[in-house]
């Protein structure tokens, strides 16, 4: 029999510095996956908005999601690191990635219908 895989939070309001998210309530910055999420704290990773988004920020967002959705910031401050791009592909996740209010919305259209994982940031 196989494992069902949970239901990712949707994001219910985003606008700048602040975050709502389904069971998890208000905050900044957020990690997303199915079956739950926790605020990001870029200082746990060393993340700068340049090089950006490293793979150690993503791998809790795997949980058995099929596709992660990186949010760039409100004015696509925060990058992408290569090597992010690089250790998806390997587990044959597909990224999506867009300035946060785009991000937001692929993310909750994508979480109707198959596992996601995303991150979020909600400033610059």
């Amino acid at each position: 029999m196989a494992e069902a895989v949970e239901r990712s939070p949707k994001v219910l309001a985003i606008s700048w510095g602040r975050m709502e998210v389904e069971g998890l309530g208000t905050g900044k910055d957020f990690k997303l996956y199915p079956g739950g999420g926790r605020p990001w704290d870029w200082s746990e990773t060393g993340t700068r908005h340049s090089p950006g988004i490293q793979p150690a920020d993503v791998e809790e967002l795997l949980h058995g999601a099929t596709a992660i959705v990186l949010s760039r910031g409100m004015q696509l401050q925060l990058q992408v690191d290569l090597r992010t791009l690089e250790f998806l592909e390997k587990r044959g996740i597909t990224p999506h990635i867009a300035e946060t209010t785009q991000a937001v919305e692929r993310y909750n259209e994508l979480a109707t219908t198959q596992p996601v994982g995303g991150l979020f940031h909600s400033t610059c």
